[in-house]
């Protein structure tokens, strides 16, 4: 993984000191609140309903164990035991005091981490998949693209005060698992006919109020101009984008109302000027950065092991897990491990306590080579596993309370942290995860439903990404009440799909039976293998409609 080098030391070091000193002007009353609020949200910190809130980047989701140790003495030692992992493949910690923000920021900066940019108006966390480098479909490792990005959206003065905040992913694999399309500028990576590396460009993706998948605004871009492109993207949404109304300041409303070609000619009437200018990047570049990614000296290991196929046939409950949690490895005898924070009503989703944080360290040291991921869907990933230490690796997840066997089923809830927490939110999030993990909570009938995904927001911003959830909740006010609508049909991927309103909201005591009754139409309508996304998809949204509103209930 990425080391810094002197420039990222001195930019972190520099940062702090100058936040500290910003820290104790707000403290002594010499700065007022409203002076103090972008330069706290310039440092990740948030005030929400209790407390203030402080989000760490964690660039394209990659950690060592070392960090994230790290994370767990932060939350031990200032927040309240845990931490919260987010869609952004970030964390957040709840229950943080002003006068600690730069300690904690100084401890941060020991290990190579910062929360520099993890709000704002400006280029956030770069993000990819969780299994990057090692996933069996890869078609090259996209994190040394992730962090010529990240160091050069990092302190750009040029896009600093953006319209809006703005998100940027890349996948390089067969399959998209960064839903790149719901991004603000989305990438793909492949490898032209001769074998160049090529990368389609992807604009004005979000959720939030208006959610709109992204379009493409070129393809067969030579890798070398990535910068620039994206810079050419930047600098025509910092022009036009509007300022006098933040619910219509995100790229996506400019490139709506442009259109996508009049919003492409801009672009590449932009590019033109600045394409060969230093932006471009060089084949030295790349391999400088590329070097800190060079892969493991993996050992020479047989496809299939003995005591592990062993272990598949001598305890079911591993068996299930490995069905689950288990992803391809590009190496024979290996596989990347998912570890689920979703084990029901115990913790919310994306959840972690520093006892379990310091157990994922240790595991990752000891057969992961030291490296954690972290997935949008709010869990980690152990990419580098031999398949001889899976059982006893499982074993002790878990005891840990980490072994949930639930990845992509419906348990394996994205939700923000809502009302409990966000001041923002109409609705709470993780009460609703909780009642629906509950409900679904027979192992057998839960993986007999399948691929499944489920996601809640408590608002609008959409930050547990409802729209593609496979279903979707959102919590919404109705005089004071929380209510919660339901859609239907979204999905993420090279397939995305934004999911439709099925009706009227529903109360919080409701939700679980109107998921239920949606499984069971599932159940009655599905054809052969199909998931529950390609029956809704065939089928459209009114048989599920109508067994939910029909179910001695009048619509609210």
């Amino acid at each position: 993984m990425y080391h810094y080098d002197d420039y990222d030391h001195a930019l972190v070091r520099e940062r702090v000191a100058q936040f500290r000193d910003q820290v104790q002007r707000r403290i002594s009353g010499e700065l007022s609140e409203e002076e103090f609020l972008p330069l706290r949200l310039q440092n990740g910190l948030y005030m929400q309903k209790h407390a203030y809130m402080l989000r760490v980047a964690i660039p394209y989701g990659t950690l060592s164990s070392r960090q994230l140790r790290t994370l767990a003495s932060i939350a031990r030692d200032y927040d309240r035991g845990y931490g919260h992992f987010t869609t952004r493949q970030n964390i957040q910690f709840n229950w943080i005091e002003l006068e600690q923000v730069p300690d904690i920021l100084e401890r941060l900066a020991e290990v190579e981490m910062h929360a520099i940019q993890t709000s704002g108006n400006c280029v956030r966390n770069i993000t990819t998949e969780a299994f990057a480098g090692v996933a069996a479909d890869e078609i090259l490792d996209p994190r040394p693209l992730a962090e010529i990005l990240r160091q050069w959206s990092t302190i750009n003065p040029e896009f600093l005060f953006l319209p809006r905040k703005f998100k940027i992913a890349l996948c390089a694999a067969e399959e998209d698992r960064a839903a790149v399309a719901m991004h603000d500028v989305g990438l793909y990576v492949y490898r032209g006919a001769s074998g160049e590396l090529l990368l389609n460009v992807m604009v004005g993706g979000g959720l939030g109020r208006t959610p709109i998948l992204s379009q493409q605004i070129r393809d067969g871009l030579p890798w070398q101009h990535l910068l620039s492109y994206v810079e050419a993207i930047l600098r025509v949404y910092n022009r036009h984008g509007r300022r006098d109304n933040k619910y219509k300041a995100r790229i996506k409303i400019l490139v709506k109302a442009l259109g996508i070609e009049a919003f492409a000619a801009e672009v590449e009437a932009e590019w033109a000027h600045i394409k060969d200018g230093p932006a471009q990047l060089t084949d030295a570049e790349y391999q400088r950065v590329a070097a800190a990614f060079t892969p493991p000296r993996y050992e020479r290991l047989a496809e299939h092991d003995l005591d592990y196929g062993s272990a598949l046939l001598g305890d079911p409950a591993f068996a299930r897990w490995t069905s689950r949690n288990l992803h391809p490895h590009k190496v024979p005898g290996y596989a990347s491990v998912v570890v689920s924070t979703k084990p029901g009503a115990a913790l919310p989703p994306g959840d972690m306590t520093a006892e379990q944080m310091d157990v994922v360290a240790e595991l990752a040291e000891r057969v992961g080579l030291g490296e954690i991921r972290v997935a949008h869907e709010q869990n980690l990933v152990l990419p580098d596993v031999r398949k001889s230490d899976l059982y006893p690796l499982w074993q002790q997840l878990d005891a840990a309370g980490l072994g949930t066997p639930n990845i992509g089923l419906l348990t394996d809830v994205i939700a923000c942290p809502g009302g409990d927490y966000c001041s923002l939110a109409n609705a709470k999030s993780i009460p609703i995860a909780q009642a629906i993990q509950q409900r679904f909570s027979d192992a057998q009938a839960l993986h007999a439903l399948g691929d499944l995904s489920l996601n809640i927001s408590g608002c609008m911003n959409a930050c547990g990404h409802h729209h593609i959830g496979n279903i979707g909740i959102l919590g919404v006010d109705k005089n004071g009440s929380e209510w919660y609508q339901v859609t239907i049909g979204g999905a993420q991927g090279k397939d995305s799909a934004l999911g439709k309103v099925i009706g009227p909201s529903f109360s919080a005591d409701e939700i679980p039976d109107v998921i239920e009754r949606l499984v069971e139409t599932y159940g009655e309508h599905k054809q052969d293998d199909e998931r529950f996304i390609d029956t809704v998809q065939r089928l459209g949204i009114e048989p599920f409609k109508a067994r939910v509103y029909n179910k001695d209930r009048e619509p609210a």
